[in-house]
């Protein structure tokens, strides 16, 4: 649910929202390895969209092809799944500025694996797919070196989640020796 970018912008507004942008992809945590004259290529392609607290602009499940990026530039946002086992959504993430949203959904076009809202009023630079594919094809080096910064994110997450799948696994058998255990007739 991305809201029209040019609403209520000030041409300085967007300068300042730009820069902050670009100074954001550069940021070490950002993992982008881009220089500041990059992510201002980069920032070129993106629009700035503010979006009201509690506003949920990504949800779960979602199989709409709107494929998009958002990098958080004021404000938070609330990750959220609901999972099998439960029918209230349960927080996997609070994300602050400088965090990426949706960049799964900007390289693929599957359902969106989780909802994500605003817990503060968020101003965002948005990076449509379209974007991207134009960025590609107009500046290949920068467009490869995002893609490539955007992939080792992606692998750092499913590192982070395969860390977090084994220590599931090692809980659920030490609680399953524990059942056993207590199961077990006593003499």
């Amino acid at each position: 649910m991305v809201m029209n970018p040019e609403e209520g912008y000030h041409p300085a507004e967007r300068v300042r929202a730009f820069e902050r942008a670009a100074e954001l992809l550069t940021a070490p945590s950002a993992l982008m390895h881009l220089t500041i004259d990059e992510a201002r290529v980069v920032v070129g392609y993106m629009t700035p969209q503010f979006i009201p607290n509690t506003t949920t602009f990504i949800r779960e499940g979602d199989a709409a092809d709107d494929g998009f990026m958002a990098l958080l530039l004021e404000g938070e946002v609330v990750v959220e799944t609901v999972t099998v086992s439960r029918t209230e959504p349960l927080t996997i993430g609070v994300l602050a500025p400088g965090s990426l949203v949706g960049e799964v959904g900007l390289v693929d076009r599957e359902p969106r694996s989780a909802s994500c809202t605003t817990s503060a009023d968020s101003l965002f630079a948005i990076l449509t797919r379209h974007a991207l594919e134009c960025l590609i094809n107009d500046q290949p080096r920068i467009g490869s070196k995002l893609l490539l910064a955007i992939s080792a994110r992606l692998a750092e997450r499913l590192r982070d989640n395969a860390r977090k799948l084994r220590l599931y696994a090692k809980l659920a058998k030490a609680m399953q020796l524990e059942i056993d255990n207590l199961l077990v007739p006593r003499n």
